[in-house]
């Protein structure tokens, strides 16, 4: 999306909180116009006022006037919020975009993207990606579920940068376009069920992060893990595997204290 195409658009905020808030800047300052609702009555609009600062809008609490829906151009929705909602079909019916924070950012993001997904240890891993990248850069954007929302990063990005994004199954609910050259599964174990409502959906929600990739891509994937295994075989991107308990013929692997990089069934060492 060029930036002209969203300037001078309504686009509704879901949520006032740090997503909502980071993702009101960033429509402000390519010229869109946001408006924030939040299903709190009681919200403290002033202080939401200061937060935003030193842009404006219009706040609306516990209810969204049917004439502000109806002539939005896209719904923002704020990860913690979930999309199974009549509120949300509403938009959808009236064939108004639903996007994430993640998917926003990346509309006006540059440079590449690593995005970083699983049940366990995507925070680590990414602040740890962060700093190799940063080490070998000389500088990265470590973004998203880790605690800095993609939105406040993305406008100063440029086309050589590379921004880590942890990327929760909430996050990727919402994701359109978003289109890492690198992504990583992790793991995939029981969670947020609550939200999800069976195993099925969380899984395709983990993958999803591949939905835009191609084999010019590629896909990190725990070779332990049965249902990333499974995936493996029908992955968009080039799969690299990794484990800690098998000899791999193809990826990353630990024996003992040693890390060792197969390819083609021949072996090096990489690291202790």
């Amino acid at each position: 999306m060029d930036k002209k195409d969203i300037q001078g658009k309504l686009v509704v905020v879901m949520g006032a909180g740090k997503s909502g808030v980071a993702a009101v800047k960033l429509l402000s300052a390519v010229g869109a116009k946001p408006v924030i609702y939040d299903e709190n009555g009681q919200l403290d609009k002033a202080t939401l006022l200061t937060k935003i600062a030193p842009y404006t809008c219009d706040i609306y609490a516990g209810c969204l006037p049917e004439e502000v829906k109806k002539t939005a151009s896209i719904l923002v929705m704020s990860p913690g919020i979930p999309v199974d909602t009549p509120f949300v079909d509403g938009f959808k019916e009236l064939g108004i975009p639903v996007w994430g924070e993640i998917e926003l950012a990346y509309q006006f993001a540059k440079g590449r993207i690593i995005g970083i997904t699983g049940t366990n240890g995507k925070t680590t891993t990414t602040a740890l990606t962060g700093k190799i990248i940063a080490d070998f850069f000389g500088k990265s954007f470590v973004v998203g579920n880790i605690g800095d929302p993609y939105t406040d990063a993305a406008l100063d990005t440029e086309d050589g940068d590379v921004t880590v994004a942890e990327i929760s199954s909430f996050q990727l609910e919402t994701a359109v376009d978003f289109h890492p050259q690198v992504s990583a599964i992790l793991n995939i174990t029981p969670d947020h069920l609550n939200r999800h409502h069976t195993m099925e959906n969380y899984v395709a929600c983990k993958q999803d992060i591949t939905k835009n990739q191609t084999k010019s891509d590629v896909c990190v994937l725990n070779y332990e893990d049965e249902y990333l295994r499974a995936f493996g075989q029908q992955c968009p991107a080039r799969v690299v595997w990794f484990s800690s308990k098998t000899v791999l013929k193809d990826g990353f692997y630990q024996v003992g204290d040693m890390i060792y990089r197969a390819v083609d069934g021949e072996s090096i060492s990489v690291m202790n």
